[in-house]
């Protein structure tokens, strides 16, 4: 009999380490935490996220639930290794959908896909969800973080979001009540947001050449990195203040497809919407990306919020 023995397969072998995910959920359980409301119940590590609804708030309770991603904007943060922001933007891309309907948001969830699983990015990447997640005012109660070596190479990663609201049926925001003559209202995006990242990717950093280190634009005082990983507005907290003070009848989240993919969402068969080009600052990034890309127009305003990220009707 031969003295040396085969070595077995382990999982780490396989590319998965068991060890760093365990270190990585110690890491967040702070973070997590940081986002309970009172209706959580129990901590982190069960199967399932409890949360405790009090119905008796509700007339007619309805949930409302919304899921997304942050695009290719995790290609910037994978080539920076900065994380943080695009957490907040996946919480914004999420709940922000959901106030459009009049929801109040109660609860997150998020997926995390990974070529290797790094403790580090993992935090920071969690940290931003829960810091979305406080500005939202909704709770953080479960996840997951799977490693996909074979499918993912190391240092590539994905982000998935799931955020479930609730409202009164009564109360939902349907657009079904706009009419002529009613008030388009703008809340400003000073960035992309979660939208455009491909074509923006595409001039700024292939076809221009410009460096993420370097300015983002003649006259910026902050880097091109800065700009693109500048975190997305979460606008639920004002549109939900807004909705007690106004007759809000409709609400548009104007992410991909810009103002007229999605502002065509929310009006009543009939009727159409008067938007004035040029009544509202656009902010420098988007003439940047018009100018050395040679973009249209028409094709700006459908793939970018050209500084719009909500309309409120």
């Amino acid at each position: 009999m031969a003295d040396d023995v085969t070595q077995g397969e382990t999982y780490a072998g396989a590319g998965v380490s068991i060890d760093a995910g365990e270190e990585a959920v110690d890491r967040i359980k702070s973070h997590v935490r940081s986002t309970f409301r009172p209706e959580v119940i129990g901590d982190i590590g069960g199967f399932g996220g409890l949360f405790a609804l009090d119905l008796a708030r509700y007339k007619k309770p309805v949930l409302v639930s919304s899921t997304d991603g942050v695009g290719t904007k995790a290609l910037v943060a994978q080539a920076t290794g900065r994380f943080t922001t695009i957490g907040v933007d996946l919480v914004a891309m999420c709940v922000d959908d959901l106030v459009c309907q009049g929801a109040e948001p109660l609860f997150f969830l998020d997926y995390i896909a990974v070529g290797r699983l790094d403790p580090d990015h993992i935090d920071q990447l969690v940290e931003g969800v829960a810091d979305g997640c406080r500005q939202a005012g909704c709770a953080l109660v479960g996840g997951e973080m799977a490693e996909h070596p074979g499918a993912m190479k190391a240092g590539e990663f994905d982000l998935v979001g799931f955020a479930v609201g609730i409202a009164d049926r009564d109360a939902l925001i349907t657009g079904a009540t706009i009419a002529p003559g009613d008030v388009l209202i703008g809340l400003p995006s000073q960035n992309l947001r979660s939208n455009g990242f491909s074509l923006a990717r595409r001039v700024l950093l292939e076809r221009a050449q410009l460096p993420l280190d370097g300015p983002a634009y003649e006259g910026a005082h902050h880097s091109l990195a800065d700009e693109l990983l500048a975190p997305s507005v979460i606008f639920s907290p004002a549109i939900a203040a807004l909705q007690k003070a106004v007759d809000v009848r409709g609400v548009a989240h104007i992410t991909g497809g810009g103002i007229p993919g999605n502002l065509n969402r929310v009006l009543p068969h009939g009727t159409a919407a008067e938007v004035t080009w040029g009544t509202w600052d656009v902010p420098p990034i988007f003439n940047e990306i018009q100018r050395l890309g040679s973009v249209a127009d028409d094709e700006m305003a459908r793939v970018f919020n050209m500084g719009v990220g909500m309309i409120v009707v």
